[in-house]
């Protein structure tokens, strides 16, 4: 375990097949930005209902013009040791991120992960395949012990990833995050070091939900 610096980043993750095609994570790059943005404001019905809302509103936060800003301090958290963001792709193609955050060494060495995917992706193994890489890379060049994830009671395709890839259910946090103009109560899932005997990835390999690339 390593006091200072970042270990685990910068990475490309690869990678998993699933229905939808083959999964692979790399660093955010800055031309992300137009595919960043028309997804998130063609699907805002898919993806404002889970996310915490923010004072700028939903249209000025994912226009083009507010992605380079974005892009910027991730790398800056992610060259302070204390993020790890990711790109989603599928096929090659931008689908979503994927992110580890608040990231504290030391005797705590744990993570908080969050993620959205396309629409187009749903049901497509995209998400789950996204979280086992994390998960394998979090514990293994990341140097990480614990990651937990929030999710509202209600959100059940995202926890059936977050329970298929081994996170457990640790407790309700009553009205935690303020999302869809409401204080909403949301789960608190966690996985440690410990409950990952192989990978997370090939437990999805040997279940049947993906191959290897």
């Amino acid at each position: 375990m390593q006091g200072d610096g970042h270990p685990g980043w910068p990475a490309r993750l690869s990678g998993l097949v699933v229905p939808a095609g083959t999964v692979t994570l790399r660093t955010p790059r800055l031309w992300d930005g137009p595919e960043w943005s028309q997804i998130r404001l063609a699907e805002r019905d898919h993806l404002e209902t889970w996310e915490p809302s923010a004072p700028e509103g939903w249209e000025q936060r994912n226009t083009l013009l507010s992605w380079p800003g974005q892009w910027g301090a991730m790398r800056r958290l992610a060259r302070h040791g204390s993020t790890l963001p990711f790109a989603i792709l599928v096929d090659g193609r931008f689908v979503g991120q994927i992110t580890v955050g608040n990231i504290v060494r030391g005797a705590l060495c744990s993570g908080w992960v969050g993620y959205w995917v396309s629409r187009t992706m749903t049901g497509g193994g995209v998400g789950t395949a996204a979280l086992a890489m994390v998960v394998d890379h979090c514990f293994g060049a990341a140097e990480l012990h614990r990651l937990e994830a929030t999710v509202r009671p209600d959100n059940a395709a995202s926890l059936r990833i977050l329970e298929k890839v081994g996170f457990r259910r640790e407790g309700l946090f009553e009205r935690y995050l303020y999302v869809a103009e409401m204080w909403r109560d949301h789960l608190c899932l966690a996985i440690t070091a410990e409950d990952v005997r192989e990978s997370a990835s090939a437990a999805l390999v040997r279940a049947g939900s993906a191959e290897w690339a």
